[in-house]
């Protein structure tokens, strides 16, 4: 199953293994069992540590195998074959449960050791979900680490009665103990958070205790990322405090305009930004959101978790979210059909009818993505014609699965209770109402800033975005702004970089000056 370059790169990672690792399969007659068992096969011939036994260890799903010592009860197991995004999850439950020390800080191991109870998490990923992994190399970790945890990972396509019978229609779906636990892109800390009660209290502590910044960047998207390097590089006290470190970059599949490099994928690209911001002597506070800004000769950045922080200056950098439709139905369906993902959720959807709402790049990319995947894709554009390049819209129409709406205003998500039955539009020609029958929907019409914490304090732009001048200048005296959070037109990620440079040069600037 494993073409000459990927079984190279694999036999070359194993050689890092230094403890015997068994591999123990539950397998049936079907096919899936059959590729399951070639796969694994494969893998155990790659080094003289890996073993493979076929035996039935009561596993609840087959065809499933699990990663363990011999006579050690480590709980990781698959419910899929790992290949795509989820072949580095395989290969790092490999290396780790092989004695290949993880890349976490000797806190985080203390912290997941402590946990006490049992924790029997099971996750539904599809093999095209970017974020999915992030969720499954988290939840392995934990079970390695702590031997009252036990973690499953599930390809919804393989298992498509078990998602039907529990309505999963959004990946990563998290369940503990039988219970949601959580869904989309989730990092260790954010898991941990979650489970260990008093975790955000000592880490509001922690904050609290700090002292003031030079310059503290808010948001750890490129523009943030970007502005981090730049103060870091100057040797001044530099903290980065965010959401989530990547942004909405952790959300996009192909990146293919990013200068210099050809092609990318947006999880790997926030994850080298990371690396970077590492290499110096910067702060970084994940997982803690933002509420309000208070200006001052210390300007006071509020946090939802109650701690504040001080500094001399201030670099906004909250980037976008997903524009909703804001019609009825929309929030009540929201992961029961209503998503914002099809390279993540598209699979879930397989061979049924679905719709995407937008008719700009990312509405018919999307749209051209799903038909190679479900039965039919309706796309409806507000406007009389689409808004995509003509290259997109060309491959789009030569789709026979694919019906394209022009003049639509969607009015409301139509659903049973449980899930997404369809959705009403309006003809903005005739004015007529239609329903169209579908079991998913297909948000992609674009973005809106995080600015509604910094709404009275900050000018903002009717459009809600943060002015600012050619030197990422705000109306507010040692606070700057740079990436999509801002009046900078072309939301582009190589655009986001550049005005975080700028912003924190502008920073240090006015460090210097005053």
């Amino acid at each position: 199953m494993l073409d000459a370059d990927l079984k190279n790169q694999l036999q070359a990672y194993l050689t890092r293994v230094s403890r015997p690792v068994e591999i123990v399969a539950s397998l049936d007659d079907s096919d899936t069992a059959r590729q399951m068992r070639e796969l694994l096969q494969e893998i155990a011939s790659l080094s003289p540590l890996v073993s493979l036994v076929e035996r039935d260890d009561g596993a609840e799903r087959k065809p499933s195998f699990r990663i363990t010592r011999p006579g050690e009860p480590i709980g990781i197991r698959f419910a899929a074959i790992p290949l795509g995004h989820e072949f580095t999850s395989l290969v790092l439950a490999l290396l780790q449960v092989g004695g290949h020390p993880p890349k976490v800080s000797d806190e985080v191991l203390a912290q997941i050791r402590d946990l006490d109870g049992e924790y029997n998490f099971v996750t539904y990923i599809s093999l095209s979900c970017q974020n999915c992994p992030e969720v499954v190399q988290s939840l392995n970790l934990m079970a390695l680490v702590n031997p009252k945890i036990r973690h499953e990972t599930v390809d919804g396509a393989l298992f498509q009665d078990e998602v039907t019978r529990l309505q999963i229609m959004a990946v990563p779906t998290i369940l503990l103990n039988g219970q949601e636990f959580g869904q989309g892109r989730m990092e260790l800390e954010q898991i941990l958070a979650k489970v260990d009660a008093g975790a955000e209290v000592r880490a509001a502590a922690k904050i609290a205790a700090k002292e003031a910044f030079d310059v503290l960047v808010v948001g750890g998207g490129p523009a943030g990322a970007a502005a981090a390097v730049y103060a870091g590089r100057k040797g001044i006290r530099t903290g980065v405090v965010t959401e989530r470190f990547g942004g909405q970059v952790l959300d996009t599949l192909a990146i293919e305009n990013f200068i210099s490099v050809k092609e990318t994928e947006g999880p790997r690209l926030a994850a080298a930004l990371e690396e970077h911001v590492k290499q110096y002597a910067v702060d970084i506070m994940n997982l803690q959101r933002a509420e309000a800004l208070v200006p001052g000769e210390l300007i006071e950045v509020k946090l939802a978790s109650g701690a504040s922080l001080k500094s001399k200056t201030v670099i906004l950098s909250t980037g976008a979210r997903w524009r909703d439709m804001n019609v009825p139905g929309e929030t009540e369906y929201r992961t029961k059909g209503v998503t914002y993902c099809p390279h993540c959720d598209g699979p879930l959807f397989k061979g049924k009818p679905v719709a995407v709402i937008g008719g700009g790049n990312s509405g018919v990319e999307a749209a051209i993505d799903l038909a190679g995947v479900v039965a039919h894709v309706t796309l409806l554009e507000f406007d009389s014609k689409l808004r995509a390049d003509a290259v997109l819209v060309k491959k789009l129409e030569s789709l026979p699965n694919v019906k394209i709406i022009v003049n639509a205003q969607t009015t409301e998500v139509n659903g049973d209770g449980q899930k997404v039955t369809g959705l009403t539009y309006k003809d903005r020609v005739s004015g007529e109402m239609h329903q169209v029958l579908l079991a998913g929907i297909f948000v992609q019409i674009g973005l809106l800033p995080n600015t509604q914490w910094l709404k009275g304090t900050i000018e903002l732009s009717p459009r809600g975005e943060i002015i600012v001048d050619d030197h990422g200048r705000t109306s507010v005296p040692g606070v700057f702004a740079a990436g999509d959070v801002t009046t900078v037109p072309y939301k582009q990620i190589i655009i986001a970089m550049g005005e975080g440079a700028k912003a924190s040069l502008s920073a240090f600037d006015h460090l210097i000056r005053n």
